[in-house]
């Protein structure tokens, strides 16, 4: 069938027309922060065109303002426990360095995940110690971060039976506990804008972000009676043991930085996790012990509510918070990830 030219001519205004919306409907990112991508403001991908999508399955839009060709990427709002900075499972790390490994704690105390001079990350674990066992298994159930002298807490609610028709978050900004809306968009932002969640399904799951000093993605998980039978967790019939799954993205740490993940982001670091093990466990508990999940008390730890004034004069690390290991090298930027 013959096309005329008038269809062809409206054929191409309709292609341009919907080219152009693309393009208008797609979000622009900005880093506010000096380095490499200053100031540049640059459309999101058509995969991803939203930094907040609505689709809870969608990836968001994301600038490294670290990078150095400032192309924005399509990434998961949700955490990925097999990328640098995660901590899930009993608890699996994995460090800046790119390394595995395990450290248990103990059950009911406290523990430093982040000590920098400006940010302080605790975790309070949960646990049990079965007959015959010499040590607690053990699962993050919550976070507790100072910046500032701001606080912020954030931790699973204890469930006899998991419901993910139930959310089991509880948050807390400077003592006072804070309301969030079971909606996949809803989010919450402190006055002085320096804290902000957001829900990143209408359940269960959110993303904490401290603008120009840390991210954290958080799903809320229970002990699955699959896990319970592979690693014979003997699980209690009133309690799943609801904990969480995190990862950290950090943009501005100190050459100090301390912590038991902290540690690994130190340039000159040497992880003691013993390679090719199958379980690499790092010790640390008496260095790393607080006596509560809102102190910064350890023996390693450096936080001070002034530190962000002495983080200005210090030389940053760069953040790998988010590199995939899982191929060796990253993204063509001359980063190698060790195992």
């Amino acid at each position: 069938m013959a096309i005329s030219s008038s269809s062809n001519r409206l054929f191409i205004i309709l292609l341009l027309f919907v080219s152009g919306a693309s393009e208008i409907y797609a979000a622009t990112v900005t880093c506010i922060r000096r380095g490499p991508c200053y100031l540049k403001r640059v459309s999101c991908p058509a995969q991803c065109p939203d930094l907040y999508p609505t689709d809870p399955k969608a990836k968001a839009c994301y600038l490294n303002c670290n990078s150095p060709i400032c192309m924005p990427e399509c990434r998961n709002r949700k955490p990925n426990c097999n990328a640098p900075g995660a901590a899930c499972l009993d608890p699996r790390f994995i460090g800046g360095d790119g390394i595995v490994f395990y450290f248990h704690g103990k059950s009911n105390e406290h523990f430093s995940l982040v000590s920098d001079l400006n940010l302080q990350i605790n975790a309070h674990f949960i646990g049990l110690r079965p007959a015959g066992r010499t040590r607690d298994y053990t699962w993050i159930q919550a976070l507790g971060i100072l910046f500032n002298s701001h606080t912020f807490s954030l931790e699973a609610t204890k469930a006899e039976k998991w419901d993910d028709e139930i959310d089991h978050l509880r948050f807390t900004h400077n003592g006072k506990e804070l309301v969030i809306p079971e909606d996949h968009l809803s989010s919450w932002q402190s006055p002085e804008s320096n804290i902000r969640v957001d829900r990143t399904s209408s359940k269960n799951s959110v993303q904490v972000t401290i603008p120009d000093v840390a991210e954290i993605s958080v799903n809320v998980v229970p002990v699955t009676r699959k896990d319970d039978r592979i690693h014979n967790y003997q699980i209690p019939s009133d309690d799943c043991f609801v904990h969480l799954e995190v990862q950290f993205k950090f943009y501005s740490l100190s050459s100090k930085v301390e912590g038991v993940l902290g540690r690994t982001y130190q340039t000159d670091f040497k992880n003691p996790a013993k390679p090719g093990v199958a379980m690499p466990v790092v010790g640390g508990e008496n260095k790393y012990r607080t006596t509560s999940l809102l102190s910064a008390d350890c023996g390693s730890c450096i936080f001070s509510p002034d530190g962000f004034l002495e983080q200005k004069e210090e030389a940053a690390v760069m953040d790998f918070g988010t590199l995939d290991c899982t191929g060796g090298s990253n993204g063509g930027y001359g980063i190698f990830c060790r195992k």
